[in-house]
């Protein structure tokens, strides 16, 4: 049964190295790593990464196309190749990398997939990027404590949880390791655990909402971009 205690770690020779993951980096090099189903992707993933890129200064963002969220149910959830393809035609931007890296290395969860991108680049600076409904839940994830403990966390503002996230139980317990969003582009530097809480100006676009408005479509309840709630759910 999956659990949300402590990952044991998985055995990393051959295989960090030892496969292709469509993309180099180079040590010093501040980069990003946005995770998530992506299911579908939609401008509140970008304004979370673009927002992240920006105020930390990163070289790279790369954005990880999860086979499947472990918290999600999989009937709910598009095909990789289809979500991929999503990502890359939204994701356009400067220093911008769309990978498939949690497939091709055989790891489900964030904390593997860390563990895994650090042994394979030695050297570069990696921060863990989320939206503020992430940080809310972020104490279900497997390993969580440890993911705090791997990287520094930038965690971006999202509409009607930034109250709720920033009372959370990750919150609360490493409280003392978050920094001051003025020293953000300090973040990829710092020793983990570290992160950082950054405001910027909202956007309400999400996966839960445009799959409910895909349903009702579906269903001939609705043409699609009708739905009053459009956007009000947390982001996926």
């Amino acid at each position: 049964m999956w659990s949300a205690g402590p990952a044991p770690r998985r055995p990393a020779a051959g295989a960090p190295a030892g496969l292709r993951l469509g993309f180099s980096l180079s040590p010093g090099m501040r980069v990003g790593l946005f995770g998530g189903s992506f299911n579908p992707v939609h401008d509140g993933h970008a304004h979370v990464a673009e927002t992240a890129r920006r105020r930390l200064r990163l070289h790279r963002v790369i954005w990880l196309v999860s086979p499947q969220n472990p918290l999600k149910p999989s009937q709910d959830t598009a095909g990789l190749e289809a979500r991929i393809a999503g990502v890359r035609a939204l994701a356009g931007g400067p220093g911008t990398i769309v990978s498939d890296a949690e497939s091709r290395l055989g790891r489900q969860y964030t904390i593997d997939i860390v563990r895994a991108l650090k042994a394979r680049f030695p050297g570069v600076e990696f921060v863990w990027l989320m939206g503020a409904d992430s940080l809310a839940s972020f104490h279900l994830w497997r390993g969580w404590t440890q993911i705090m403990h791997e990287v520094p966390v930038a965690v971006v503002s999202r509409p009607w949880v930034t109250i709720r996230s920033r009372f959370s139980p990750a919150a609360h317990r490493f409280a003392r390791f978050r920094i001051p969003s003025a020293q953000a582009a300090t973040l990829p530097g710092r020793a983990p655990p570290a992160w950082v809480f950054l405001r910027a100006p909202l956007n309400f676009q999400s996966s839960t909402s445009l799959r409910a408005r895909q349903a009702e479509a579906d269903a001939g309840f609705a043409a699609p971009g009708t739905s009053r709630d459009a956007g009000r759910l947390k982001l996926s």
